[in-house]
């Protein structure tokens, strides 16, 4: 998908469709992501769980590295989405990644009854690693 005035509520739609994709057989917890990049292009990913659980995958870090792995460098922000009811925010390990790769990203998150929350990373990581 390419459109750089992408709305958040399209943003949202795309992690929503992603989603649909989630392997969580294990957990049951499946979220969606959908980051939007400074050239317009909009990148999915969703969650996928393994049998040996430390080698699962965060919808985020996969959206973020299918761009990344296509020579994306700027990013404008990411939608987040599962099935639970409640906002549902990156993990550590994808707020690092995150603000690594995209330090002033805006991150979207939406609950059941349609609400968007919107937050720049720093907020969500306000002490991040960095060497």
């Amino acid at each position: 998908m390419l459109n750089k005035s992408i709305s958040d509520e399209e943003l949202i739609e795309s992690a929503r469709k992603a989603r649909e994709n989630s392997s969580a057989a294990f957990s049951g917890f499946h979220v969606g992501a959908a980051i939007l990049t400074k050239t317009g292009k909009v990148y999915t990913g969703c969650n996928i769980e393994n049998y040996s659980l430390s080698l699962s995958i965060c919808a985020e870090r996969v959206a973020l590295f299918k761009a990344l792995s296509e020579g994306e460098k700027d990013f404008i922000k990411i939608a987040i989405v599962s099935n639970d009811s409640e906002f549902c925010y990156p993990c550590g390990s994808c707020r690092q990644a995150l603000y690594e790769f995209a330090s002033d990203i805006k991150v979207l998150v939406n609950d059941s009854n349609g609400s968007i929350k919107a937050m720049e990373i720093a907020a969500l990581l306000p002490l991040p690693f960095k060497h």
